[in-house]
């Protein structure tokens, strides 16, 4: 890689646990900074894909995952200087905990909100539920900003302040500490974005999305101080990728992917999409819930994850997509699902009311949303077989979070996987083309 005078400036936004608001600050500040006319470059610590979608609503511009486990740093580094390379500011939001993580180390880092902020060098925003608090919430906040000393916290915002005198009553334990408050958010529920069960409902499924976020950022706008938000952000630790080092997360599984997205299958990743882009592949959307066929030039078929659990019986009318899956399976056209994409190449899906619908049955897997379980966590898997994910003996990392329940699978297995405690186990199964697992790909290694 190549230094150059200017790198990304960027803070992190994180909180001491989940649920303190970091997602609401976040879509504030991006929505809020955007019309003040700021190019802000959203990013995402870890896996999540459902928060990307929103940040990419608020500021305008696709949003990318930066996840210290599943991805080495010369990955992060490219997708920091290249995305944020025209952005006058970038702010990534945390997961979980500002120090929560998985319990094993992964490529850069455990997957901590910190290990992200230590590694770009950018300062956190450290977003606090003070609810029931006053001087505690200052103790807190110096409890983070004294456990690491590679990781600086430039100031704090409120959330869920009761009223004035609730937060005159805070603001000296800050002023004792010496740590800004860049701003508060009043308790209200009018900034409420609805959720279900793998997180907050998809940006694209609220009708009344772009009235909501205008809302936010006026808020964010009048009860923050923006500029010392921007003035706080530092310039990235790591040197800018130069054109040299596009290598992709994952190389391409084809010249002509075909990949199924719409609310059933929405789960994907911008910097993996990119990557095959820059590889010189070419990317069909196509919308199995509309009925569409999987392009027939196509010379891989690729269904993310998402809700084929929300919408199994739509899916299993969709007869024009299930008998174009079948002609490709049937010409030998690799095909992969993820997630919920290989719950849609099973037998079947029960829902949630227990009715059984039948899906494309290319592979042996048949699932059930009405047991349902969380399976979450990192994963580490090594290839069985040659595939559409890589070579025979390629290492994946990546992740699991979904609630159905494998009833059973026996197909071939496609995956040995090896969870956050290195527990291992065969996963996913293949049949001919088209292989399919539970597990979310982020990168790969070269074998």
């Amino acid at each position: 890689m190549s230094s150059i005078a200017k790198r990304p400036r960027g803070i992190v936004v994180a909180a001491p646990s989940s649920g303190s608001g970091k997602t609401t600050v976040t879509l504030g500040l991006l929505a809020a900074l955007r019309k003040a006319g700021v190019v802000v470059q959203p990013f995402k610590t870890g896996p999540d894909y459902i928060d990307t979608g929103h940040h990419a609503r608020a500021a305008g511009r696709p949003s990318f995952n930066l996840d210290t486990w599943a991805m080495p740093q010369d990955l992060i580094a490219s997708i920091v200087s290249r995305t944020a390379a025209s952005a006058d500011i970038s702010i990534a939001e945390g997961v979980m905990g500002l120090f929560d993580a998985g319990p094993s180390r992964g490529l850069s880092g455990n997957g901590a909100t910190a290990d992200l902020a230590a590694l770009l060098g950018w300062p956190v925003v450290l977003v606090l539920d003070v609810s029931g608090q006053t001087e505690t919430a200052a103790a807190l906040a110096l409890g983070c900003a004294t456990y690491r000393p590679d990781v600086r916290i430039a100031g704090v915002i409120l959330n869920q302040v009761a009223s004035e005198r609730h937060e005159a009553l805070i603001r000296p334990g800050f002023e004792r500490i010496d740590l800004p408050i860049f701003g508060s958010l009043r308790r209200t529920d009018k900034i409420h974005l609805p959720e279900r069960h793998l997180g907050l409902v998809q940006a694209d499924e609220h009708a009344d999305y772009k009235n909501r976020i205008a809302h936010l950022a006026d808020i964010v706008a009048v009860s923050m101080d923006l500029d010392a938000i921007v003035t706080a952000a530092s310039e990235a630790a790591i040197p800018q990728a130069s054109d040299t080092t596009r290598t992709p997360a994952v190389n391409p599984p084809g010249q002509r992917i075909a990949i199924a997205q719409d609310a059933a299958f929405s789960f994907t990743y911008n910097h993996i999409l990119q990557g095959w882009r820059d590889a010189g592949a070419e990317i069909i959307s196509f919308s199995p819930l509309a009925d569409e066929a999987p392009p027939s030039e196509a010379d891989t078929v690729w269904l993310p994850g998402g809700y084929p659990e929300l919408h199994a019986g739509q899916l299993a009318a969709a007869s024009r997509f299930m008998s174009g899956l079948k002609a490709l399976a049937g010409k030998s056209v690799p095909i992969h699902g993820e997630c919920g994409g290989y719950m849609v190449l099973g037998q079947g899906i029960e829902d949630a009311n227990g009715e059984r619908h039948a899906m494309s049955g290319l592979l042996m897997a048949e699932t059930s949303f009405r047991q349902r379980k969380l399976h979450l966590g990192y994963r580490r898997a090594t290839l069985l077989d040659d595939c559409a994910l890589g070579n025979k003996g390629t290492t994946l990392y990546g992740h699991e979070f979904h609630y159905a329940t494998l009833v059973a699978d026996t197909g071939k297995p496609l995956l040995d996987m090896e969870d956050g405690s290195r527990a291992s186990q065969t996963a996913g199964s293949r049949n001919g083309s088209v292989t399919g697992s539970f597990f979310h790909l982020l990168s790969a290694s070269r074998v």
